[in-house]
């Protein structure tokens, strides 16, 4: 096999830009969705329950990330059979075309079901294309660099992705400044999906400069193609062991931290803390900065230790620091609601207590009254109980026993206020707000120490003739199941429990799998060269 050769300053200077490039533009189309997933939400999937129409928003979510895996199976398939150059064209355009789509789907009142439909249809297209995308730039990057720099050069196409969500919020800020809030709410919030048609035009043009990988280039001419990818990728000697390794020892593990670190900060800051929300997307894409530069230096760092020990040392650190760095958050974001939760906590007790996050309405009457709280992601405990009652720190809440009163809701709305309780969104104090940005930039170095290395560590992992199949697959069914559903599992888990913080034990539980599996599989030691052992 032909190694991969040393290129020249301004061949490498183009090879990272144009697949960095392509990569920020791919993952802005995905986060998008994410991003303005509360319009999105009112656009398309409405429902009189607030907490199941974002349940059902985030189900679309997950529902594009559900099918990476199938578009790492195709892309894969022709990445290893046609090449990577011309496959991850594929991949871009199909991404830009399905993203702009979003924003021109008529909202549910206008053409009813047919709405979500369509939306859930451009999701699985987004999917499908993303499977294909970050294998076929990883590995084009990859196999144009030196095994001593390969940890490096690969290491900008992690920072990408995060380049890609804070373009997100970029655009979406900028729209809101240009948009009139009520304007923005009605139609503005669709232009940043219209705005993927500008830049899938830049991405192919950048991609259109480049030529095929030096490694795939000599394996075609060797003869040594593979002539079923899908199919060899679990044949080939050792790779099903390597295949588990990469799904549950790295794609679980990063996902988790990645998702936790920017998506499930933001939802935090705009939900239970009822943070505004241009201030906590201003907030959550300037923390998520720091995070570029640690993918950066801890891909770099790779090349001289290993890919193993940073991996791992973020996931240890990951899993002590998860929830001090939430609560660190709900202390700063709202120190008003934090001292409000502390001094009357809020007890909901009563017969049939059940709270079904997916239930249009509640049956019982105390369900109703835990799904207000739920809605204004108000914190509550649950007690045993003969009869109906809720106390909010020493009060107890006048209720009155008929099931499907009003006034029980109203009485309990009362109190709260009187407790403190407050719905209205606010700004964190300055001080608050730079306390914030360190614990973000905390998460961006766990993110950093998970995710830098990731793309190198993945191509040396598998051998040449199978490298896009073998890696894309285990990669996206990781990030595709583990990372896509994260949002809609944690939610759900908050939502059934009133608990603002249990979300993250779904989080907790996978990244002590990730380093279970890592830890017993990931080689250590310096990096190798792709001529070595099985490649």
């Amino acid at each position: 096999m032909t190694e991969a050769h040393e290129p020249s300053a301004k061949e490498i200077r183009l090879v990272i830009a144009a697949s960095s490039a392509g990569t920020v533009f791919e993952w802005y189309d995905f986060f998008i969705y994410g991003t303005l997933a509360a319009f999105v939400s009112q656009a398309f999937f409405p429902a009189d329950n607030a907490t199941f129409s974002l349940l059902l928003t985030w189900a679309g979510f997950a529902i594009g990330f559900g099918f990476r895996p199938l578009g790492a199976v195709l892309f894969g398939y022709l990445g290893d059979r046609l090449g990577r150059k011309y496959t991850f064209l594929v991949t871009v355009t199909l991404m830009g075309i399905a993203t702009a789509g979003v924003g021109f789907v008529p909202s549910v009142e206008t053409i009813g079901y047919a709405a979500p439909v369509l939306v859930i249809l451009l999701r699985i297209a987004q999917g499908l294309a993303l499977g294909g995308e970050y294998g076929g730039a990883a590995i084009y990057v990859a196999e144009h660099a030196p095994a001593g720099k390969r940890g490096f050069y690969t290491s900008f196409i992690q920072a990408s992705v995060v380049g890609g969500f804070i373009l997100s919020l970029l655009v979406v800020l900028g729209c809101r400044f240009l948009i009139p809030a009520d304007a923005f709410a009605a139609w503005g919030w669709r232009l940043p999906f219209l705005i993927s048609i500008v830049l899938l035009a830049v991405s192919l043009w950048m991609r259109l400069k480049l030529n095929e990988s030096p490694v795939f280039r000599a394996m075609k001419e060797a003869g040594e193609m593979s002539h079923n990818p899908f199919v060899e990728s679990f044949t080939y000697p050792g790779n099903r062991k390597r295949i588990v390794v990469a799904l549950f020892g790295v794609a679980c593990g990063l996902t988790i931290v990645f998702y936790t670190a920017f998506f499930s900060t933001l939802s935090f800051l705009k939900g239970p803390m009822r943070v505004e929300d241009t201030a906590a997307e201003l907030i959550v894409g300037l923390g998520s900065l720091a995070a570029i530069g640690f993918m950066i230096w801890f891909g770099s760092l790779s090349d001289r230790i290993g890919r193993k020990k940073p991996i791992i040392w973020g996931y240890v650190a990951s899993i002590v620091l998860l929830f001090p760095l939430f609560w660190g958050l709900g202390e700063l974001a709202n120190p008003g609601l934090a001292q409000t939760t502390r001094e009357a906590p809020i007890t909901v007790s009563g017969p049939d207590c059940r709270y079904d996050p997916l239930a249009d309405a509640q049956a019982s009457e105390c369900g109703q009254l835990m799904g207000l709280l739920t809605d204004q992601s108000y914190p509550y405990d649950v007690a045993a109980g003969d009869s109906l009652a809720v106390t909010v720190g020493s009060l107890a809440v006048p209720l009155v026993d008929e099931p499907g009163n009003a006034a029980n809701r109203e009485a309990l709305t009362t109190a709260l206020v009187a407790a403190g309780y407050s719905a209205e969104k606010q700004v964190p104090p300055a001080a608050n707000i730079v306390g914030i940005l360190v614990l973000l930039a905390v998460f961006g170095a766990l993110s950093g120490a998970t995710y830098g290395p990731v793309a190198a560590v993945l191509t040396e992992m598998f051998p040449a003739k199978v490298r896009y199949s073998s890696m894309s697959i285990p990669y996206h069914i990781g990030t595709g199941y583990f990372g896509g559903f994260l949002p809609l599992i944690a939610g759900y888990i908050v939502a059934s429990t009133g608990d603002i913080y249990s979300g993250q034990w779904y989080a907790f539980i996978c990244l002590v799998l990730a380093l279970v599996v890592g830890w017993w599989g990931l080689k250590d030691g310096p990096p190798r060269d792709f001529a070595d052992d099985h490649a």
